[in-house]
């Protein structure tokens, strides 16, 4: 029997062109499967054969876990203080293992071992296959379609399948079977049963690989894509910059008469791309990404990291774009949030936050308005400024003698002492779960303070445009904090 599995083992890898180690492997999952059968529970059955003379040995093993973890499969683990009493350098993870009794191969029942061997035989190939077309790589799929799964796409490329989602494809786009696709290669998962390359044609990263194909400056790195951001199927914007003062970035990626961005165009569905000059000046990269629209001016506020832009009435839909879309595209382009208006609403916006300064100085610094008004006009905005900038920039105010300056100062530094003390008594309110949440700094854990969120569900309840408004956070790390304060609910 030993020899007619060797035979047996030889016999399927030279038919099916795989290493005898896959055949063995596969022919030890079969018996391993076969053996538990005849145990109760969910134990863990290891069969080692022989490569020279086909005997078998089957072992019961069990996992070694942390004592404080407990047993999860009780049949399958054992705690690391009881394994120590067995083998005493024994460390978790390990594995204890017992001799039991080998189950014949004739009563596995052939066609059952067949079926393991021959889909493990298939997982080998598919995986040989998989690491083939990675290792070329190639970052743009190229293939047919070869059929609908549930409203998703599989496309073949030799003998690889890709899956294109409908999420994934460009809205209105008409794609059929024995059509020619091509999508950039999003992820790929090992472990998916089906299709393990994930496509996307709706994703940044295929238009900055189809830029990259049609024009050869990016590949030689002449020229750069900095960001991408799309409207699948209607409009997009590209930032370029140039490492060869000799190249024009824009008129490199447009191509003689259109021909280049033409040909990026046809490909997605005539999507309108707006190629704009990347730029360091986070300000200038904004004037240019909201092209064709002329900025008056621009405000930039660091601590929010958003801008006010101003444009004339004229301007006004052009920036914002149908639907909002030029200045949506804008924001994912530059990674800055942009608030648009006219002058009239720009003046009035600063006239509102003057007056808010001015009653904070008013109030904060037991000042009258006039005092508070001549810190304003010298360009202060806040408490932290009075109270720490250099002293010398505030004795060159004309209208303070050096005695008011130093009691300016002074007022600011205590008031902003009570505040600070004021804040770390509500930051103690908050319960500790709360406060060792990552993500979260301590002016976040006061700003939830001040607003009444003391305890993880207390964050976990709240919706995301809520703790936006809360903390001044982006929605996208709003979403991460509240999903990370349920975590807590799903694996109770």
């Amino acid at each position: 029997m030993n020899r007619e599995l060797l035979m047996l083992v030889d016999a399927i890898s030279r038919e099916k062109s795989v290493d005898r180690e896959v055949v063995f492997g596969a022919v030890e999952a079969a018996l391993a499967s076969a053996t538990k059968k005849l145990y109760e529970g969910e134990v863990d059955i290891r069969v080692s054969v022989d490569r020279n003379t086909g005997e078998y040995e089957t072992f019961r093993r069990w996992h070694v876990v942390p004592d404080e973890a407990g047993l999860q499969l009780p049949d399958a683990e054992i705690l690391l203080f009881e394994a120590k009493e067995q083998i005493g350098d024994i460390e978790v993870d390990d594995y204890i293992e017992e001799p039991v009794e080998s189950v014949p191969i004739g009563r596995i029942g052939a066609q059952a071992a067949k079926q393991v061997i021959l889909q493990k035989i298939r997982d080998a190939e598919r995986e040989q296959l998989l690491n083939d077309f990675l290792s070329r790589g190639d970052k743009i799929f190229v293939g047919t379609v070869k059929r609908m799964d549930k409203g998703d796409l599989i496309v073949e490329s030799g003998r690889v399948e890709g899956r294109l989602k409908r999420s994934e494809m460009i809205p209105k786009e008409n794609l059929r079977s024995g059509d020619r696709v091509r999508a950039v290669i999003a992820e790929v998962d090992p472990t998916a049963r089906g299709p393990q390359i994930m496509l996307s044609r709706s994703a940044p990263a295929f238009m900055i690989e189809l830029f990259g194909q049609e024009v050869p400056e990016i590949e030689q790195g002449l020229l750069e894509i900095k960001s991408c951001a799309r409207d699948p199927g209607s409009r997009a914007k590209i930032a370029v910059l140039s490492h060869d003062k000799r190249v024009d970035p824009i008129g490199t990626c447009v191509g003689v008469r259109g021909s280049r961005v033409n040909a990026v165009t046809n490909e997605l569905a005539g999507e309108r791309v707006d190629i704009v000059l990347w730029s360091e000046d986070p300000a200038q990269f904004v004037i240019g990404a909201l092209a064709p629209a002329n900025v008056v001016s621009i405000v930039v506020d660091e601590e929010r990291h958003a801008m006010d832009v101003v444009v004339d009435e004229e301007n006004l839909a052009i920036a914002i774009g149908r639907g909002g879309q030029n200045v949506r595209l804008a924001s994912e382009l530059t990674g800055w949030r942009i608030n648009i208006m006219t002058a009239e609403e720009s003046q009035a916006k600063q006239a509102e936050e003057t007056t808010a300064i001015r009653a904070l100085f008013m109030d904060k610094l037991d000042v009258d308005e006039e005092v508070a008004d001549i810190l304003i006009e010298e360009g202060f905005t806040s408490l932290e400024e009075v109270a720490y900038v250099p002293l010398q920039e505030m004795l060159e105010i004309e209208s303070f003698d050096e005695d008011t300056v130093n009691e300016l100062r002074t007022r600011a530094k205590d008031v902003l002492l009570t505040m600070e003390i004021a804040k770390e008594e509500k930051v103690e309110e908050v319960s500790q779960d709360l406060r060792d949440l990552d993500g979260l700094s301590g002016e976040l854990i006061a700003k939830l303070a001040d607003a009444g969120i003391h305890t993880r569900d207390d964050l976990a309840d709240l919706a995301v445009d809520e703790l936006t408004e809360i903390t001044g956070v982006d929605e996208a790390q709003a979403k991460g904090l509240i999903m990370k304060a349920r975590e807590h609910w799903f694996t109770a």
